[in-house]
C-alpha cells in the first residue's frame, strides 16, 4: 500500500489522553485532568435546545451561522471589551474553538510558514499548526515569570519564514493570564516584522485576579489578529460544539470559504442554543466562575501545604504545580500518582519542554474530590519520601 500523509502519522497521539484510558480501567480514580467543566449546561440553554428541536430547526444554517448569533456576540465583544467587529463580515460561527484554530491557521499559512507557539501550550497547538502546512516554532515560558510571554524571547525566534504567533490567554495548562503588557509587546513585535497574531481566548471568562485583555483591541492589534472564542467552558457548553471566529474580513471570508466545503455550519440546534446563552443575564455564568475560584483558591492552598510549589493560576481551570521537590520527572509523578492513588494528573512535558517539572491539574471538579485528591497526593509524596530516604 502507499504510504498515508507524513505529516499526520508523525504525529504523536494526546499526551492527555493516554492517562485517562488507562484511568478508565481502574476504580476510585479522582481525574483531575480532562478540562471540561463539571457543571452541565444551564437550564435554559438546555431548553432552549430542547425547543429548537421540537420545532423541527434540524436544518443547515448559513455558512457563517446564524446572523442574530453572530450580532450577539460581536456586540457581547463590544460591551466586555470595547472590541469592534461586523457580525456580516467579520464574525464566522464554527464547530468549537478546535475548528475555528484549524481554519484560522488553513487560511493564514503557507507551506512552510513558520508559527511561534510560546509553550507551555495547549497540546493541539503544534499539531494544527503543521496540519495547516506550517512549521510550529516553539519559544520557553518560566513559570518564576508567571509563565508570561517575553516579548525578546519571541523576536529570537523570528525568521524571515516567521507568519504569526499563537498563544491562549488564560493559558491551558498553566492556568496563566498574560499581563497587558506582555500582549502590547507582542503586538509591536507582530507590527515591527509584519506577523497575524492568532489569540485563543476560550477561558476569557474565567479569570480570577484582574480583567482580560482582549489582543484584538490593543492599539495596533485589530488588523492582524485573528480572534478565537466560544461556549464550551464559561457556559458549560462542550458538547455543543460552538465556537467563534472575529478577525478582518479578509481572513473571516477565507475561513468561511473553508468552513463552507469542510463543515458547512455548527450544528442548527446548538447555534439556538448559543443565542439564549448569549440573551439571558450573566447570573448562572457568574455563579459557575465564582464556585471555580474559590475551588483554585481551596486547592492551590491544599497543594502548597502538600509542599509542591504551585504559581498562582490566574484563570482557566487548572493548576500546574511543580513536582520537581518529588524528584520524578513529569510522567513518572503522574504514572505513580495515578497507580499508587488512583488520581489522574496530566504530565507536563507534553504542553512542551517547559512544562517538564510540572503536573496540570484541573480544578473543574467538586470541591469534596479536590479535598481527597489533596489527602492522596499528600500521602503519595509522604511515600515517595519515604522511598529516597530508603535508597
Amino acid at each position: 500500500m502507499k504510504p498515508l500523509n507524513d505529516v499526520i502519522a508523525a504525529c504523536p497521539p494526546s499526551g492527555i489522553r493516554r492517562f485517562f484510558d488507562i484511568a478508565a480501567e481502574m476504580d476510585d480514580v479522582i481525574s483531575l485532568g480532562v478540562g471540561e467543566p463539571d457543571f452541565v449546561t444551564p437550564w435554559r440553554v438546555r431548553e432552549a435546545g430542547i425547543y429548537a428541536l421540537e420545532q423541527g430547526y434540524t436544518t443547515y444554517t448559513s455558512n457563517a451561522g446564524l446572523p442574530r448569533l453572530r450580532e450577539l456576540i460581536c456586540a457581547d465583544l463590544g460591551r466586555r471589551y470595547g472590541a469592534d467587529y461586523d457580525p456580516d463580515t467579520e464574525c464566522l460561527i464554527t464547530t468549537g474553538v478546535s475548528e475555528g484554530l484549524d481554519l484560522a491557521l488553513r487560511v493564514l499559512l503557507n507551506p512552510g510558514d513558520e508559527v511561534i507557539v510560546p509553550e507551555p501550550c495547549y497540546v493541539a497547538y503544534e499539531p494544527c499548526v503543521a496540519f495547516a502546512g506550517g512549521t510550529p516554532v516553539r519559544v520557553p515560558t518560566r513559570w518564576e515569570d508567571g509563565f508570561a510571554v517575553d516579548a525578546d524571547v519571541v523576536a529570537a525566534a523570528i525568521t524571515p519564514r516567521t507568519k504569526a504567533i499563537l498563544l491562549g490567554s488564560p493559558a491551558n495548562p498553566t492556568g496563566a493570564v498574560q499581563p497587558r503588557a506582555a500582549l502590547e509587546a507582542l503586538v509591536r513585535l507582530a507590527e515591527q516584522h509584519d506577523l497575524y497574531l492568532v489569540s485563543d481566548e476560550i477561558y476569557d471568562r474565567l479569570t480570577y485576579t484582574g480583567g482580560h485583555t482582549c489582543l484584538g483591541t490593543l492599539p495596533g492589534a485589530r488588523e492582524r489578529t485573528v480572534l478565537l472564542g466560544g461556549f464550551s467552558k464559561a457556559h458549560a457548553m462542550t458538547g455543543w460544539r460552538v465556537g467563534w471566529i472575529c478577525a478582518p474580513a479578509p481572513v473571516a471570508d477565507l475561513a468561511v470559504r473553508v468552513h463552507q466545503y469542510t463543515m458547512l455550519c455548527a450544528p442548527h440546534v446548538s447555534q439556538l442554543a448559543a443565542v439564549e446563552a448569549l440573551s439571558a443575564p450573566d447570573d448562572e455564568v457568574d455563579a459557575m466562575v465564582a464556585d471555580y475560584d474559590r475551588r483554585r483558591r481551596v486547592f492551590v492552598k491544599g497543594l502548597r501545604e502538600t509542599g509542591l510549589e504551585c504559581p498562582e493560576p490566574g484563570g482557566a481551570f487548572y493548576a500546574f504545580p511543580s513536582i520537581r521537590s518529588s524528584g520524578l520527572d513529569s510522567e513518572t509523578f503522574a504514572e505513580r500518582l495515578l497507580h499508587a492513588e488512583h488520581v489522574a494528573v496530566v504530565a507536563g512535558s507534553v504542553f512542551g519542554p517547559s512544562g517538564e517539572g510540572h503536573v496540570r491539574c484541573s480544578y473543574a471538579t467538586a470541591l469534596p474530590l479536590l479535598e481527597e485528591a489533596l489527602v492522596r497526593i499528600d500521602r503519595f509524596l509522604r511515600a515517595e519520601e519515604g522511598h529516597q530516604d530508603v535508597r
